[in-house]
């Protein structure tokens, strides 16, 4: 459960794209550019917020939205598998759980979140 973004609901880790995700490492073209920049992110993200370390991150879906400031925001929504590490909340989070598809339901979760990882359970039992 996160205390800054939408208090009081529970939610799944993550941020935002920094350009240290990429530009300390070798670039994946002669043109300087890199393959992998948000994947690198969301791992980042994962082992700061919460301590964990995941593995290869797979694209489940993108949503874009519109900030009450105005500011448009696009969420790229990622799954992966877990690699180690113990939870251990940053200070912007108040409470984590470890929750079935089912208990999942019954939190408060923010707005399309159940539905997406319901997708990523269904995309797991089928392989």
């Amino acid at each position: 459960m996160h205390k800054i973004v939408m208090p009081g609901k529970w939610t799944l880790p993550g941020g935002g794209l920094h350009v240290s995700d990429y530009v300390n490492t070798p670039p994946s073209t002669s043109s300087n550019q890199w393959y992998g920049a948000l994947g690198n992110s969301i791992r980042r993200e994962i082992q700061e917020e919460v301590g964990l370390i995941i593995g290869k991150t797979e694209l489940l879906t993108d949503l874009t939205f519109i900030r009450p400031d105005g500011v448009p925001v696009i969420c790229f929504s990622y799954y992966a598998p877990y690699v180690s590490g113990e939870v251990k909340l940053d200070e912007d989070s108040v409470d984590f759980k470890w929750v079935t598809l089912e208990e999942a339901r019954s939190h408060d979760l923010i707005d399309g979140i159940w539905g997406e990882i319901a997708e990523v359970d269904k995309i797991l039992k089928s392989k």
